[in-house]
């Protein structure tokens, strides 16, 4: 085991006990932060943690929060503000400057990570989180008392954490994060695991393990399981100063023309189900990294980008369908961090903004009546339903009841199936606006035009009302798109696409929310949505 030297810090009137991994003045790797939770937690649970990232090169250190372990002060005067202030001061006080800044954090601490890498930025290369909890902006400074006080009071109120600005910190994080959750966890509720993955796969190069024979108090499986101590360590530490990306810019370069560079990386909003990059070359070509972090996607990715690279192979002999040509595919990400596909960017930009809304979505209606027209040479898989009646919550019975029965029978078409306007592109504005680009091949399907009618026109209803979305039927058939059923058989495919987005309008939004329409609150969508299925029933019911 590696050195640990005991140290004392004072701050805010306590004395904080602290240890430190020797390193003497060789170059370390990383300086790694351990954080212990709440209740009887501390630093002595987490020592051969410690003693583990000092063996893979790096300072570390961890220390006792106040009333805590050998630390003076009262747990009852604690505070998340309090433990913020004393991370903070421990760590400027001694942690090395030399090297990526790695914080690692059990249950509460969760929150205080998220609470540091808000403070250090962009000197925050890796993070660790271990059966993490959040807490609601109120909690803040609130004293945790003896139980039965205001802070219990707030973190007990349902749903409290869900606008927690942690979160959204950790939804701005590009570095290596690992989530580690147990099998059963008695004090983390399961939407709070949910939406620290949520957060962490927007944009960090994610990585979500689970320990199924463990319980809550993960910093005691590491002291007694080194075997998976020794996985999260070298978890944490993969790729450490490329944030985590070392296996996946490799295989980049394998695809580029010969002497050509990366000069820069940017990331792209807009995305949900992946991650998306923009790369530029040393000579101004632009390339876009289409990549499955979220740990559902990445399950699924074999089959989304084989099937999506096989689409594009396709449409490049399309002329009236704006598609990029594929450079590159890792479906399983043998090679890659991630699963991953390359193409060129597509000029233009996304619109969802409101001006010049109805020539956009004659151009929409005309670019989809055209994708239908497609004949591959081979049919893409079936359609697959994104809802069933038993998903939709209560309260929408009349209309869960049309989609009870069987499919309507149907004359099928090429679809490209998630056709909305956060996957087209245009260029220009009056009358040289065009559809530059359309992007999000991977659930390309075979099945009746109106299933891509009603995904349209459930979005145009959540983005700009429902009279957008229950009018886009007659833009589409103006401009040569299919035939479309009528009465109960359209509406059943309607409805179908529409109640996927009853449980999660709010979540499927923030995309949009990204792209500067903060207007599209919950409770925003919610009424649109609601009264865009109330206008189908009285339209054709």
């Amino acid at each position: 085991m590696s050195e640990l030297i005991p140290f004392t810090h004072v701050v805010g009137g306590e004395q904080l006990s602290g240890l430190v991994t020797g390193g003497g003045g060789e170059p370390a790797r990383a300086t790694v932060v351990l954080l212990h939770g709440a209740g009887n937690g501390n630093k002595a649970r987490l020592m051969p943690l410690l003693a583990e990232f000092a063996g893979h090169g790096c300072h570390a250190l961890a220390f006792d929060f106040s009333g805590h372990g050998e630390s003076t002060g009262l747990l009852r005067e604690l505070s998340l503000s309090r433990r913020f202030e004393q991370a903070v001061s421990v760590i400027d006080a001694h942690a090395r400057v030399d090297a990526p800044l790695v914080l690692a954090g059990f249950s509460m601490s969760g929150q205080t990570v998220a609470d540091l890498v808000r403070h250090y930025g962009e000197r925050v290369a890796a993070l660790g989180l271990c059966a993490p909890a959040v807490y609601a902006a109120e909690a803040w400074d609130v004293p945790f008392g003896t139980g039965g006080g205001r802070f219990s009071e707030i973190i007990r109120t349902p749903g409290s954490w869900h606008a927690a600005p942690a979160l959204d910190v950790l939804r701005a994080f590009e570095g290596r994060a690992v989530l580690v959750t147990p099998g059963t966890d008695e004090v983390i509720p399961p939407a709070v695991t949910e939406a620290f993955s949520e957060a962490l796969a927007r944009r960090s190069q994610f990585t979500h393990r689970e320990l199924p024979d463990s319980g809550h108090r993960l910093g005691l499986w590491f002291r007694d399981h080194p075997d998976d101590r020794r996985e999260f360590v070298t978890a944490v530490l993969t790729g450490l100063g490329e944030q985590g990306w070392t296996a996946t810019r490799a295989w980049v370069a394998k695809q580029l023309p010969e002497g050509r560079t990366i000069e820069k990386s940017a990331f792209l909003t807009g995305g949900w189900s992946a991650q998306m990059r923009r790369l530029t070359l040393d000579d101004g070509t632009e390339l876009a990294l289409r990549t499955f972090v979220k740990p559902f996607f990445r399950r699924h990715a074999p089959g989304l980008l084989a099937r999506e690279a096989e689409i594009l192979t396709l449409l490049a002999e399309q002329e009236e369908v704006p598609a990029a040509e594929l450079i590159g595919v890792d479906a399983t990400g043998e090679h890659c961090d991630h699963p991953s596909l390359l193409m060129p960017v597509l000029p233009g930009r996304v619109r969802v903004d409101e001006e010049e809304l109805g020539p956009r979505l004659d151009l929409l209606a005309g670019q989809l009546a055209r994708i239908h027209r497609i004949v591959p040479r081979e049919r893409p898989r079936a359609y697959q339903a994104w809802t069933s009646p038993a998903a939709v919550p209560t309260g929408w019975e009349r209309a869960v009841d049309v989609i009870r029965r069987d499919p309507p029978p149907y004359d099928g078409c090429f679809l490209h199936r998630d056709f909305h306007p956060g996957n087209v592109l245009f260029t220009g504005s009056g009358a040289n606006l065009r559809v530059s680009g359309v992007v999000e091949w991977v659930e390309t399907s075979w099945g009746p035009a109106d299933l891509d009618v009603a995904h349209c026109s459930t979005a145009l209803a959540l983005l700009h009302g429902p009279e957008y979305g229950l009018g886009f039927r007659e833009r589409y058939e103006a401009r040569g798109g299919r035939r479309l059923a009528d009465g109960a058989e359209h509406l059943y495919w309607r409805l179908l696409d529409a109640l996927a987005y009853v449980p999660a309008a709010a979540k499927l939004a923030g995309p949009w929310r990204e792209l500067g329409r903060t207007d599209l609150t919950p409770r925003v969508l919610g009424e649109r949505l609601e009264a865009y299925v109330e206008g189908l029933m009285e339209r054709y019911a």
